[in-house]
């Protein structure tokens, strides 16, 4: 299986304290992006390059509840925004130990993901979520570009087979931390 890294989530408890939150440290608003009905929750985006983008996530107050464990840890989400998990890119995609493969699509975007079935990947989130956008576009394509670029994603993890020099294990007792290059500079949430 080749993995490539696909997008960072950033939960919220709702979408315009996490789009203020962003705006406040990135110096650019997300883009609207849209509900996932079936898990109950909504979300906005940041383009991050070709094939790469930051994903701000929140519970959607207007959904019923989805009758299973909503991803990202959201149903037990309190407290500022924060880097909720990750997810690479895998072909052929294979569903790892405690994940089901699940479809989804929105408008044009098509999408086959592993969904954790406790709601949340181990380690917090460390662990990678799994996705294959097949053969269509990408969100980042059909986002603008504001200059924001992956420089580093910290990821308390031991082991990771995957070769991007900007995944950094930083050691099981550590919290995940993204540094992107933005036209203000690098910042670190």
């Amino acid at each position: 299986m080749t993995l490539a890294f696909d997008h960072v989530a950033i939960a919220a408890r709702s979408l315009t304290e996490g789009a203020e939150w962003l705006h406040d440290r990135l110096g650019v608003a997300p883009e609207p992006g849209g509900k996932h009905s079936t898990l109950g929750t909504h979300n906005m985006l940041l383009s991050l390059g070709a094939g790469e983008y930051l994903e701000l996530i929140a519970v959607d107050p207007e959904a019923p509840p989805p009758g299973r464990p909503r991803w990202f840890g959201l149903d037990s989400f309190d407290g500022p925004p924060r880097i909720a998990g990750w997810v690479a890119r895998a072909h052929p995609l294979v569903a790892p130990s405690g994940t089901t493969i699940a479809e989804a699509s929105r408008g044009d975007l098509r999408w086959r993901i592993t969904l954790p079935q406790a709601g949340q990947m181990p380690r917090g989130g460390a662990e990678p979520m799994l996705i294959d956008w097949g053969t269509g576009p990408y969100p980042s394509d059909l986002l603008p570009d504001r200059g924001l670029r992956l420089k580093c994603l910290s990821l308390p993890l031991e082991r990771l087979d995957l070769a991007d020099r900007r995944l950094m294990l930083a050691g099981a007792r550590t919290e995940m931390t993204l540094t992107l290059t933005t036209l203000k500079g690098e910042v670190t949430l």
